[in-house]
């Protein structure tokens, strides 16, 4: 069975117009990667979990933020790898600065026998829709496209 991953997109609107909340991967193989790099916070869930609270559990281990409101369903897309993820937008604002992520642990460098642990996410940011578009995974651009027609 494809894997299958929950998220949250979270919005504010300012003077400047909408903004999205958007998340680097950490660790080393994202590490000089920029454009197409960039994901709403997100993970894995279990086929008997609900993807909602998986969605909001993900936020929270990925910034150190909980979550809660008026969540909008978006339509769910497949990513390249076949993974499809699954999303729910609110409004909300917080401070990409105070994130606080969890962390994995892999080989690094490879094939040496040493393990390090790395933050899941590395850095978060507010980006505005035409950036965030670019920066983000190009499957998950329709999550940003859905929005803008919602709201």
């Amino acid at each position: 069975m494809p894997k299958q991953s929950a998220g949250i997109l979270l919005y504010r609107k300012t003077a400047q117009g909408l903004q999205v909340f958007l998340v680097h991967p950490g660790g080393p193989f994202f590490k000089n990667k920029d454009v197409g790099s960039w994901s709403i916070p997100k993970g894995e869930y279990l086929p008997d979990e609900d993807p909602l609270a998986a969605a909001k559990r993900e936020f929270q281990e990925e910034t150190g933020q909980e979550i809660s409101g008026d969540f909008i369903a978006l339509s769910p897309i497949k990513q390249k790898g076949g993974k499809t993820v699954q999303a729910w937008a609110i409004e909300g604002n917080i401070d990409p600065e105070k994130i606080k992520s969890n962390t994995f642990e892999i080989e690094w460098p490879p094939r040496s026998g040493r393990k390090q642990a790395f933050d899941e996410i590395d850095r978060a940011e507010w980006f505005n829709i035409p950036t965030a578009k670019i920066k983000i995974n190009p499957a998950q651009a329709a999550f940003i496209n859905e929005l803008e027609a919602t709201i």
